[in-house]
Formats: C-alpha cells, sequence, structure tokens
C-alpha cells in the first residue's frame, strides 16, 4: 500500500476506457477463478503460466515509473528479482523476491484500475470484493481451488507468481493485488470530497492506511488460532473505510 507514487502517473491512453463497471474486477476475480479450476482443475497450471508471463514485465512498469522514487533504469531491477525466485524456489530469499515481483506487478494493475473506475465506485467494488471473500471462505468455497491454485506450477522449476509463499504461509494474488489497489487509490489526490487539498494529504492518506492494514491484520491473524484459513481482503477494506471517513472530517469541520 506504501509503494504506489504520488501523483499518479500520466495514463491518457486509458481515458477512453473509463467505466465504473471495471469496478466489478476485484470481486470478479475471485468468482472467475473459483468457477474456472472447479470446471476445469488444470485451468490453474494455466493461471501459474499467465502470472509467469504477465508479472515480471508489470514489475519491472512499476519499478520504471509507478512506485515511489522510481527510475526507468530501474525496470531492470526485475531481471534479478526473477533470477533469485527461479533459482531459489524453496528459500525464503526466493520466496521473497517472487513476493516483490508479485507486489509490484500488483502495483501496476492497481494504478490501470484507479485510472479507468471513477473513485467512488472503486471503493464500492473493493467492499464488495472483501464482503465476497469473506462469504467464500466461511462457506468453504474457496478452500478448494485456492490450494489446486497455489500447488500448480510451471515447468522446468520456473518460479510460482499466481500466489505468494512465505516459508509455512500463503496467500492469493487477489489478496495482495487489493492492497496495492487501495495504496493506488489513496495515493490519487483526486480522490474524495478532499480533492485539491495537495500530494501532500494523497501520501499521509497511504501511510495511514498502510499502518492501519498492518495493524488490523496482525489482529486479524490471531483468529489463525481457532480457523486454518481467512479472508485477507477484510483489513484491507476496513482500513479504506477509516482513512476514507478521516478524510471526510476535515472537510466537515471546515463547512
Amino acid at each position: 500500500m506504501a509503494l504506489p507514487r504520488s501523483p499518479p502517473p500520466p495514463l491518457p491512453r486509458t481515458l477512453r476506457l473509463r467505466s465504473r463497471w471495471w469496478a466489478l474486477v476485484p470481486a470478479g476475480s475471485i468468482v472467475a477463478v473459483i468457477a474456472l479450476i472447479e470446471l476445469d482443475s488444470d485451468s490453474a497450471t494455466a493461471l501459474s503460466y499467465l502470472a509467469l508471463v504477465g508479472v515480471p514485465p508489470l514489475a519491472a512498469l512499476a519499478l520504471g515509473g509507478l512506485v515511489r522514487r522510481a527510475r526507468p533504469a530501474w525496470a531492470l531491477g526485475a531481471l534479478p528479482l526473477f533470477a533469485l525466485a527461479w533459482a531459489s524456489p524453496g528459500s525464503l530469499a526466493g520466496e521473497a523476491a517472487a513476493t516483490a515481483l508479485s507486489g509490484l506487478g500488483c502495483v501496476s494493475l492497481g494504478w490501470l484500475l484507479v485510472s479507468v473506475v471513477p473513485a467512488l465506485w472503486l471503493r464500492l467494488g473493493i467492499y464488495a470484493m472483501a464482503a465476497l471473500d469473506t462469504y467464500v471462505v466461511a462457506s468453504d468455497l474457496l478452500q478448494g481451488p485456492n490450494a489446486v491454485l497455489s500447488v500448480a506450477h510451471p515447468a522446468g522449476g520456473l518460479p510460482r507468481l499466481q500466489a505468494v509463499h512465505f516459508d509455512s504461509a500463503a496467500m492469493g494474488f487477489g489478496d495482495l493485488f487489493v492492497a496495492a489497489l487501495v495504496g493506488c487509490l489513496l495515493a490519487s489526490p483526486a480522490d474524495g470530497p478532499e480533492r485539491g487539498a495537495g500530494l501532500r494529504f494523497a501520501a499521509h492518506r497511504q501511510w495511514l492506511g498502510a499502518g492501519l492494514v498492518a495493524v488490523l491484520a496482525l489482529s486479524f491473524d490471531l483468529l489463525f488460532f481457532a480457523v486454518d484459513e481467512l479472508p485477507a481482503t477484510v483489513p484491507v477494506a476496513v482500513a479504506l473505510a477509516i482513512v476514507q471517513r478521516s478524510s471526510r472530517l476535515p472537510t466537515a469541520r471546515a463547512a
């Protein structure tokens, strides 16, 4: 959440695609993955190849211009991350490199979505994703497809980038994506009633959101003493709601 830069980079070609219907993408991705894997378990392998092909270029794009203090030359940093993830797939260093690639790729996807969806509708889409994620986890609809997707891997020992693995912990790509998406949304100074308040306030909201997610997620994880799987989108959605509420307070006082 703290990685996306502020102000947002100009993406003029996306303006023609601007529509509130793109807000369905976060929640729709959960439904699409569950349906695909339930219909054909081999689709998990296809998704692992899709991530393998798509994530490294997206990570390079983020390093080159979409994250804080990005430089065009930094785009080449995706290569050593990929090499480390490929060379040491079972080590913490290799898993950290793969996680970094996936996180950076999610920042690029987040900026693309923020650039084509009005902020209000995107917030509603994020809340809908968290609600749907909670439902499918509670009803045991996600565990099976998620397990199949987590173990799928491309041939040749190539890194698994369709999910996040770090030692014994695992998290879906969508969970990382929603955090990056909220970070991009908060980094945009045009979001919310404080429009025009400046880039400093946008950066403040972004860091506040990142801190809230850290605290809420660690607190939420205490439930692992009772259950084995949790909807990781919930702390992110709650943090977004808190930041949005706190952003309205200065405007209400001024009025």
